[in-house]
């Protein structure tokens, strides 16, 4: 059961996601990339943690600007109040991003707040690798029409 309302909350969490990324400084002048396309998930519950934390495990293929693979695991925790719940998630991904092959880290950070969501997906610092190495970002993430979409605003420093 707890599996299901995890799973729930990260869908309602992903429906209402905003991003944004950080401007860049006059010290290191950098070129925003933004990519969008679309991606699917496989979310395979595992045995709950401790103090009601449900966790699922993570598979993803993406589609578009970015080909590639993800794999990652969520914990959440729904509270005793209607619609307020959270998530976290680890994710790495492999392939290639605009022609550049290699791999990154992104953090997902879900709140529901009685009902109100709020996402947030980074690239974690330093975790780009192959060509991609000096990859940072955000990611948001919307579902339409029960296809899974994603918007990716990155710089790469190398």
């Amino acid at each position: 059961m707890a599996n299901k309302i995890m799973i729930s909350l990260a869908v309602l969490a992903l429906t209402a996601c905003a991003h944004a990324v950080p401007a860049p400084t006059q010290d290191t002048p950098m070129t925003l990339t933004h990519v969008s396309g679309t991606f699917s998930v496989k979310m395979l519950p595992q045995p709950d943690g401790a103090g009601g934390v449900a966790r699922v495990t993570l598979d993803k293929t993406y589609s578009g600007a970015l080909t590639a693979t993800g794999h990652g695991e969520m914990i959440s925790h729904v509270t005793s109040t209607k619609g307020s719940a959270a998530y976290s998630a680890i994710e790495r991904i492999d392939g290639t991003l605009d022609g550049k092959t290699g791999s990154f880290v992104i953090q997902h950070r879900g709140i529901m707040d009685r009902a109100s969501p709020t996402l947030e997906i980074t690239v974690v610092p330093d975790s780009g690798s192959g060509e991609l190495q000096g990859l940072s970002g955000r990611m948001g993430i919307r579902i339409e029409n029960g296809q899974h979409f994603y918007d990716l605003d990155y710089t790469l420093t190398r």
